[in-house]
C-alpha cells in the first residue's frame, strides 16, 4: 500500500496566508503563537504539567491552557510576570516600515519563533526566547 501523500506544513501555510480573512487572524495572533511556543517549550523542558506550571506562577490550569492554546494575545501584565517568574523574554517591536534604523538586533530578527508582519505602513516583529 502507498503512503498518503504528505505536504510540509510550510506549503500548508505558504497557501493558507493567500486568503486575506486567514492571513489577518493569522498575522493577529504572532504574539499569541510566540508566547505559547515559549510556554509549552518552558513546560516540557523543566518536565512540569499544566498544573505545576500554573502553580508556580500563581495562576490556574485553565490560564496556562488558554496561553499554550495561542489562540488570544496575552496582557502586557502577564508576559512580564511570565518574564520575572520564568526568566522569559519576549520582544515587540512595531515601527513605520520606511524607519532605516531599527533597534532590533538580527538575532531578534531571525529567531526561531520569530514573524515580522508588514501591513502598509507598519512593520511588527514578535519574537519569544
Amino acid at each position: 500500500m502507498a503512503s498518503p501523500l504528505t505536504v510540509p506544513w510550510s506549503e500548508v501555510l505558504k497557501d493558507q496566508l493567500r486568503d486575506p480573512a486567514f492571513r489577518e487572524r493569522w498575522e493577529r495572533s504572532a504574539l499569541a503563537r510566540a508566547v505559547a511556543i515559549r510556554v509549552v517549550g518552558y513546560r516540557v523542558e523543566h518536565e512540569l504539567s499544566q498544573r505545576q506550571l500554573a502553580a508556580k506562577l500563581g495562576m490556574k490550569q485553565p490560564a496556562i491552557a488558554r496561553l499554550e492554546a495561542g489562540d488570544h494575545n496575552p496582557s502586557m501584565d502577564t508576559l512580564i510576570h511570565l518574564s520575572r517568574t520564568l526568566g522569559l523574554e519576549f520582544l515587540v517591536d512595531i515601527s513605520p516600515t520606511n524607519q532605516k534604523d531599527s533597534w532590533v538586533t538580527k538575532a531578534a530578527e531571525t529567531a526561531d519563533n520569530a514573524q515580522t508582519i508588514v501591513d502598509g505602513e507598519h512593520r511588527v516583529l514578535v519574537a519569544a526566547r
